[in-house]
């Protein structure tokens, strides 16, 4: 008899063991780090198709913002978690391939570190300018800064950010002397635009969408190759003074480096679900922002392929790193 029990309980052991290793993922909720302030373009477009993707999955994504240091410790944080899946990145192209070439020493390595997951969308960018500023155009900006060289400053989300580049790229494309100001998020960097601390940044569109609508802030350019839709009145910044002038930056979601093949197989088959919903891509084109999607693979190779691209061109445009 004593016999027969324990083998009863060694049968209930092992069946429980294997409901345990059979819970489907996730079975709680999704960490989302985003190395990058809130209302800024990536972090208004991962609420966006997390909210959806929470909604297939059943779970609730929790969405942790950790700006500073160009993204650095945000992205630091990510590439440490436990690769379970229920820590993931949220993360810019500047992070991932723009960063790397410009500070020495970074505590993680964006291709050995990460295990990609998916691109997400490309995020269109424009020009703003302080409403009492006097600028218009592009060309008004090029022209005042040739008549006062260094005298005007720009706003940044820091060194190495996107808006860093943008604006660097600008100004030797136009041949002009601005000074940067970096700040600790993109949304900062708007918000002294607004209050007139700096007369200009560029900025992804998802940031300062709601900006523009309320009249806070003017819209003097895009970087894109055609007028957009939304904002048929604004130029090209090809159209103001600098033919082929082309800018856009790009969120892509990263899991650490030794998630499952399979968990990673899951988001990468969420987030293009979500990606096709009608009502998310909607929101997603009011916020400025292009919907794409890939599969894990190419977005690896958009990485290396970016990662070069940039080395190349901060080393051309003498931007100084740390």
């Amino acid at each position: 008899m004593r016999s027969c029990s324990l083998i009863s309980v060694l049968a209930v052991c092992i069946a429980a063991g294997s409901a345990v290793a059979e819970t489907p993922y996730p079975d709680r909720p999704i960490k989302m780090i985003i190395p990058l302030a809130a209302a800024s373009a990536v972090d208004v477009a991962a609420r966006i198709v997390t909210q959806k993707m929470s909604e297939n999955m059943g779970q609730h994504f929790v969405i942790l913002n950790q700006p500073g240091a160009s993204g650095t410790i945000g992205a630091e944080q990510v590439a440490r978690a436990a690769p379970d899946g229920y820590t993931i990145g949220g993360f810019n192209d500047s992070i991932m391939t723009m960063v790397p070439a410009l500070q020495s020493g970074l505590r993680w390595d964006i291709v050995k570190d990460f295990e990609p997951v998916s691109l997400v969308a490309t995020v269109e960018w424009g020009l703003i300018a302080n409403e009492k500023s006097g600028f218009k155009t592009a060309d008004d900006l090029i022209a005042a800064a040739k008549a006062a060289p260094g005298k005007i400053d720009y706003g940044s989300g820091g060194i190495g950010s996107p808006q860093h580049l943008a604006m660097a790229m600008f100004a030797a494309n136009a041949g002009i002397s601005l000074t940067h100001v970096p700040y600790r998020g993109a949304t900062q960097a708007a918000s002294d635009v607004v209050a007139g601390q700096i007369p200009v940044a560029f900025q992804g569109l998802g940031t300062v969408t709601g900006l523009v609508a309320g009249g806070q802030v003017k819209l003097i350019g895009v970087t894109t190759e055609k007028r957009l839709a939304q904002y048929p009145d604004v130029p090209t910044i090809s159209e103001s003074g600098l033919p082929g002038f082309l800018f856009n930056s790009w969120f892509a979601i990263l899991a650490p480096a030794g998630t499952p093949k399979d968990i990673v197989a899951r988001l990468n088959a969420e987030v293009r679900k979500a990606l096709a919903d009608p009502e998310t891509r909607r929101r997603l084109d009011e916020q400025g922002l292009v919907v794409r999607g890939s599969s894990a693979e190419e977005l690896r190779v958009l990485t290396r392929n970016q990662l070069a691209k940039y080395a190349k061109l901060i080393g051309e445009l003498g931007i100084a790193g740390k």
